[in-house]
């Protein structure tokens, strides 16, 4: 079983473009398990939200349409560190995360947990974009 996460957050197009992506890899759909994980900004830990997130509702539908088994879960800050430590704790075997246009900048000023993830995760990062 190949186990990908796909950490999302509310932006329908990204998480889109991560899933389309997830569509593209070899294989049979019944040997891929999709773990969608939303980054909330919020770590107090309350696991009760009034509403799902676009970005996943996007996500799964899309996944699901296509036969690939997915879970979903939730993210607290640091996000970037919260994506690794879900990859090592589900022993996933790919990580796809969608990049942001930023500045150089930008970057330095707010950090990027594209960034962050891609230099500190255990397993492969892909970084997709949006089309």
């Amino acid at each position: 079983m190949y186990q990908i996460l796909l950490p999302v957050d509310d932006e329908t197009d990204r998480a889109a473009a991560q899933a389309r992506y997830v569509l593209g890899l070899p294989g049979e759909t019944d040997e891929v398990t999709v773990t969608v994980a939303h980054a909330y900004r919020d770590d107090t830990g309350d696991d009760s939200f009034d509403e799902e997130s676009p970005g996943i509702i996007e996500a799964v539908d899309i996944l699901s349409a296509a036969g690939i088994t997915v879970k979903q879960t939730e993210l607290y800050v640091p996000v970037a560190e919260s994506i690794v430590n879900l990859a090592t704790e589900m022993s996933a075997d790919e990580i796809v995360v969608c990049g942001r246009k930023r500045s150089p900048t930008g970057k330095a000023l707010f950090g990027s947990v594209t960034q962050s993830v891609a230099l500190d995760s255990p397993v492969p990062v892909t970084i997709v974009g949006v089309e």
